[in-house]
């Protein structure tokens, strides 16, 4: 692995995905990469062979581990902005025969100036990754930010342009007008056509995550005088806005080779809010639509969504694929468990309107707060279970308390046993008494 003593760790999720800073966009990711310091730094910080990811804001380097290990990740974290100086490549014809390299010069954490060598091996689009690293150091994305989010550096009644600053409840009112206006023209130019609403895909993004976090923010201070309307449209709202996209989406074009090994990640960090609103559960096909509806533009095809979750078990993260009896798929948490799913079902079918009439998977849903198709797939394993036994009628599916549950289901004759020895004796005397005639 190596060792980091001059950068700051990046911060990787459960599922091994970078955690982004705000406004940041993933750029580029390599694989068998090095980072080095020269000279008589190079004992303070030598990282080899892991994944280096060039965004907008930094370079994070982290091990590239596969599989689930006690040790956590070595990781660093670069800023383009500490970066002073970048070193044009020497083009020679011995740099035809060796690993593509890059050199810059950095201001470390201790304040100390190094220089990092890039050392990239295999076979790589190294002119694209080089002029990808220039437009990010040279767009400075990590300077811009939002003016209304800006502290005054100076208090009085006048602002930095001379103009007079409004104080007191009418300046808040004036604040909170400009910001609506803002927003709404963002709306109306992003909606205009296709082409602008793609153009302004990031600023949409960002808008709905400030919005979100309001939202979460508002609920926590919430009065009980709030009615139920204006609670219902706000879950809506938050409900909408979780939805709305994802700011760096993995694609084939930035990560090459790893695709699928990101995609998998990314979608594992993904899922995390879904399964807890769908109670630790839910349908292959609604995942589907809900991450390619988050993931904009870059939609993804059903073979690569299920490459990635079959990939799951080889990795360390926290949800996994599972296949019914019946053939449904489902995505859940590796924490979850169906006995907590079964005791809530044998409580539903013990109530006495149940006992009389059954139960059927809208039923169990319902009560469960699962969606039906799930509900039936619980329904019949714990009819293999024992649990329950079901009647097939007209209106479908009925099920009920299993009201003999020591009978063995994979021996169900067992209690006709002891009697069967009976058998040829009393067939035997009625073929005597019959004379012997059939």
């Amino acid at each position: 692995m190596g060792n980091n003593r001059l950068f700051e760790t990046a911060t990787l999720t459960s599922s091994g995905r970078p955690v982004f800073l705000p406004n940041e966009v993933e750029c580029q990711l390599l694989s068998n990469v090095d980072l080095e310091a020269e000279e008589e730094s190079s004992s303070l910080f030598s990282l080899q062979s892991g994944l280096l990811i060039l965004t907008t804001h930094r370079l994070l380097w982290f091990s590239s581990s596969s599989s689930s290990s006690a040790a956590p990740p070595v990781s660093a974290s670069i800023p383009l902005a500490s970066i002073t100086h970048i070193f044009s490549p020497k083009k020679s014809i011995k740099s035809i025969f060796t690993s593509h390299r890059i050199r810059f010069q950095v201001t470390a954490t201790d304040s100390r100036s190094v220089v990092i060598k890039v050392v990239v091996r295999g076979k790589v689009d190294w002119d694209g990754f080089l002029g990808n690293v220039w437009d990010c150091w040279r767009g400075r994305a990590w300077e811009s930010f939002d003016t209304s989010e800006r502290p005054c550096a100076s208090g009085g009644l006048y602002g930095t342009d001379g103009s007079v600053r409004m104080v007191g409840v009418a300046g808040i009112l004036r604040k909170e007008q400009e910001m609506w206006e803002t927003t709404d023209k963002s709306l109306q130019d992003a909606f205009q056509d296709l082409n602008a609403l793609m153009s302004k895909a990031k600023e949409m993004v960002m808008l709905a995550e400030k919005m979100r976090q309001k939202l979460l923010s508002g609920s926590s201070t919430q009065t009980s005088s709030t009615n139920e309307d204006e609670i219902g449209s706000k879950e809506e709202m938050h409900d909408w806005l979780l939805s709305v996209g994802i700011v760096s989406p993995v694609t084939k074009e930035s990560v090459g080779a790893l695709y699928h090994q990101q995609l998998l990640r990314q979608l594992a960090d993904f899922v995390r809010n879904p399964l807890e609103r769908a109670g630790g559960m839910i349908n292959l096909i609604d995942i589907y639509c809900l991450f390619n509806r988050a993931r904009g533009t870059e939609l993804i095809s059903p073979d690569d969504l299920m490459q990635a979750c079959s990939l799951w078990q080889k990795f360390d993260v926290p949800v996994m694929l599972r296949k019914f009896d019946s053939g449904v798929m489902v995505i859940q948490n590796k924490s979850h468990s169906d006995e907590e799913i079964f005791n809530r079902i044998r409580a539903v079918v013990k109530k006495s309107e149940a006992l009389r009439a059954g139960i059927s998977a809208s039923d169990a849903a319902i009560t469960i707060g699962i969606a039906p198709a799930m509900a039936k797939e619980y329904l019949l394993s714990a009819e293999s279970k024992g649990l329950l036994c079901r009647d097939i009628s007209p209106d479908g599916f009925r099920f009920y308390i299993n009201l003999f549950p020591n009978i063995d289901s994979l021996d169900v004759y067992l209690e006709m046993r002891a009697s069967s020895k009976k058998w040829p004796l009393m067939v035997e005397q009625k073929w005597w008494r019959g004379g012997g005639q059939s």
